[in-house]
């Protein structure tokens, strides 16, 4: 054997990647020590990189049982179709790594980069990586519209922790959290210094979950479909649960929707009891000079009924600046049900949008019944030491309802405005327990 085939079989015998003039070889020896058990960790270049077409190498790295697989830099794009992931599964890729979505691929309406369902101790590195799909083609024909070609979607899985990775331009959401066949909601779900950006319709979904940790992320600029938020968590039916869901330390920018969205209407009193909390969050549109930001609120909660369900909603040092609307909405929400509260928040720059089809108040925080089909006794919204930075001459707080007149009630607190032309707050028509103290500075 010549002095190369030896080098290159002592090599494969490392495991180490092998590569010709066309790309890594298939490292036989290394997986056929994998299926041994004489490795716990594999390679995906070790069952060879198409420059084409990477899909069948990841996802046998993946099935292959392997505790840990290495998605490796190879300096050149991991071309992919739709992938599945599995339980007991550490993924890492490299820094530099991008995994890019082949184009014309992805034609099922459900089709995500990687989904998990039903899976458990999943864990997904990826410092320095990307996922990117090809959100502007399935904008158009001949792709079907939708709105579920996802990241990265999980679904009734239990203790996943994701970090460090970059989910850009997908035909959804950047990441999805949901229940599966059998189970109704995600468990013990950790999503950390993650970047989510130019998504389709959100850049987080969180539609069932229990213990759900989102830390030290970035959701930015969603543009697509509604509600095009930064976050949004939104049940679609009453035997789903958010529970315990905390999103800490994250920054929601130039959202076409809403920075932040919390809609439960399809929740009921027999829904496990509610608990979402935000803390040190920021919210702001960024626009170019001259250029009308878009985005609607800062922050946004709603839609929780009379027969709603119970719990609690926190925001604790939560910021938003700039916002294309207002800095905080709160509609549609019951005064008898779950408790809303705000805390050490501010709101600044509200209404920076042209929203030419918008004949409203415009103030920056602002309750709001748009159906009296939803809750007839509105209101119930707690602020502890919050503030409002503006500079035009409006109310800083107001309330407005439908036809109706049934009076906002049990809001209650101090704001702080810092604005020298504030106006008085209002309340509407028939306010009823209102112990809102709005103070100018």
């Amino acid at each position: 054997m010549c002095v190369r085939g030896w080098i290159t079989l002592l090599l494969l015998c490392s495991g180490a990647s092998v590569w010709s003039a066309d790309g890594p070889v298939r490292n036989e020896i290394a997986i056929a020590e994998l299926s041994a058990g004489k490795r716990t960790t594999a390679n995906a270049v070790w069952w060879g990189f198409d420059p084409a077409d990477s899909t069948a190498a990841i996802q046998a790295a993946i099935d292959s049982g392997a505790k840990t697989v290495i998605i490796p830099f190879v300096n050149a794009p991991w071309i992919v179709r739709p992938m599945k992931l599995r339980s007991n599964l550490e993924l890492i890729f490299e820094p530099g790594v991008l995994l890019f979505a082949k184009k014309d691929e992805f034609q099922g309406a459900g089709d995500s980069m990687f989904r998990a369902d039903g899976a458990s101790n999943l864990t997904i590195r990826g410092y320095g990586a990307t996922l990117r799909m090809r959100k502007h083609d399935y904008q158009n024909p001949p792709y079907k519209k939708a709105e579920w070609r996802m990241g990265i979607a999980i679904r009734g899985c239990r203790n996943v922790l994701i970090e460090g990775l970059r989910v850009e331009s997908t035909g959804g959401d950047g990441f999805y959290v949901d229940g599966g066949a059998d189970m109704r909601y995600s468990e013990h779900v950790t999503i950390r210094n993650c970047v989510s950006h130019d998504n389709h319709r959100q850049g987080i979904s969180v539609i069932s979950a229990q213990d759900l940790l989102v830390e030290n992320c970035t959701f930015s600029g969603t543009k697509g479909t509604p509600p095009e938020a930064g976050i949004d968590l939104e049940p679609d039916v009453e035997t789903q649960r958010l529970v315990n869901c905390i999103i800490r330390n994250c920054v929601f920018e130039n959202n076409n929707g809403h920075q932040i969205l919390i809609y439960l209407k399809p929740f009921t009193d027999k829904t496990e009891p509610v608990s979402i909390r935000f803390e040190n969050c920021h919210s702001r549109m960024t626009p170019k000079p001259g250029e009308d930001p878009g985005g609607w609120a800062g922050m946004a909660v709603g839609a929780i009924r009379d027969e709603g369900p119970r719990g609690t909603i926190e925001f604790i040092n939560c910021t938003s600046a700039n916002t294309g609307r207002e800095g905080l909405s709160v509609f549609d929400k019951s005064s008898d049900r779950l408790k809303l509260s705000f805390r050490n928040c501010a709101w600044g720059g509200a209404w920076n949008t042209a929203a030419l089809n918008y004949g409203g108040l415009r103030v920056p925080v602002l309750l709001s019944l748009r159906s009296s089909q939803t809750t007839r006794r509105p209101g119930g919204v707690e602020f502890e030491n919050c503030r409002v930075y503006d500079t035009v001459r409006r109310p800083a707080v107001a309330a407005v309802e439908d036809s109706t007149s049934l009076g906002f009630r049990d809001v209650r607190g101090l704001i702080t405005v810092h604005n020298p032309a504030m106006q008085p707050p209002n309340f509407g028509c028939k306010p009823a327990g209102i112990e809102l103290k709005v103070v100018k500075e």
